[in-house]
């Protein structure tokens, strides 16, 4: 631990240098989207990344890369964000799946459009216009998605991850609290200790973060129920579905119905389709395939008539009824 300890400043991934990018890796139109946003001006690629000190020794730093390369995922295979969605409360059955790979910006800002695909939607009126409500608070999971980009150990293979059960989502960073920190003092008093701080301060530039470090404070302000822990190195932030127990067909409507969609389409061209063909086209389980086509004979919109070799599949109704 005293070794780790002194030698941490050497042992900290995001001031490494990337020694196979080049400059030519830097993806100009996000470096100067980045200069704008922080209210500075923008002279050349080399400039704005020598005046934020990502480049040392004529070397980018990882945190270059991550941030504002091309293609990040050529450089860390674990520069990527998985997502899914589960039809119960555990893993047993998948509903969607889709994995998301380029810089850290991008993958935060589709790891916040898929949770806002596949959670219940609901509405308020201002005057004469329509809000949209999420069921979970949008700054809240926002904030743990950036919490789960700036702080995750990047030397961990494994990605970041967006889990949606039936009763709760979940966003996993690989990597546990930083500097002997512990649940209950992040909930408790305003600290941070960060793993990552070069990524960190270039956050803090676009105003994705302070220093103060009350991302956490701001999470339970707005879900009060967000839960925190951390399994076998890696952080957990778990928010609360509200008003899944009320209606079981309101549960992952939005992707049950679009998936429903594609599985009528796949029967139209071909009726003797499998069940493992629809997975494959879809890109989801086989239970997951089972699971829909199972809702689709109870709605009454498909039927099976013969087995499951040299049957075939007949639609009743075009569409899933709302």
């Amino acid at each position: 631990h005293l070794i780790l300890k002194k030698n941490r400043d050497k042992l900290r991934w995001d001031v490494e240098h990337c020694i196979k990018a080049k400059l030519e890796d830097i993806d100009e139109k996000k470096i100067k989207m980045f200069v704008e946003k922080a209210g500075l001006k923008f002279y050349s690629v080399k400039n704005s990344l020598e005046n934020f000190g990502l480049i040392k020794d004529g070397n980018l730093l990882n945190t270059a890369v991550i941030l504002f390369g091309q293609s990040p995922e050529h450089f860390f295979s674990n520069a990527k964000l998985r997502c899914a969605v589960f039809g119960t409360i555990d893993t047993s059955v998948t509903i969607d799946m889709h994995d998301y790979e380029g810089d850290v910006f991008s993958l935060i800002d589709k790891a916040e459009e898929y949770t806002l695909a596949h959670i219940n939607i609901g509405m308020r009126l201002e005057g004469l216009r329509r809000i949209d409500v999420p069921e979970i608070d949008r700054d809240a999971f926002r904030e743990a998605i950036i919490n789960a980009f700036c702080h995750r150990d990047y030397y961990e293979y494994d990605s970041v991850n967006i889990a949606i059960f039936k009763d709760r989502l979940e966003i996993r960073s690989p990597g546990g609290l930083y500097g002997g920190l512990t649940i209950e003092e992040i909930k408790r008093e305003i600290v941070s200790k960060r793993r990552n701080e070069l990524i960190a301060e270039m956050f803090h530039r676009v105003h994705f973060m302070e220093k103060w470090g009350r991302g956490i404070r701001l999470i339970l302000s707005k879900e009060p129920s967000a839960d925190f822990k951390v399994v076998a190195g890696i952080f957990i932030t778990t928010f609360k579905r509200k008003g899944v127990e009320d209606s079981e067909e309101t549960t992952q409507k939005t992707t049950q119905k679009t998936t429903q969609k594609e599985i009528i389409e796949l029967i139209k061209k071909n009726p003797k389709i499998t069940r493992e063909a629809v997975a494959n086209k879809l890109g989801i389980t086989s239970d997951g395939a089972k699971y829909h086509l199972d809702n689709l004979r109870k709605a009454g919109v498909l039927r099976r008539i013969g087995g499951r070799k040299g049957g075939h599949w007949e639609i009743i109704e075009k569409e899933p009824k709302e």
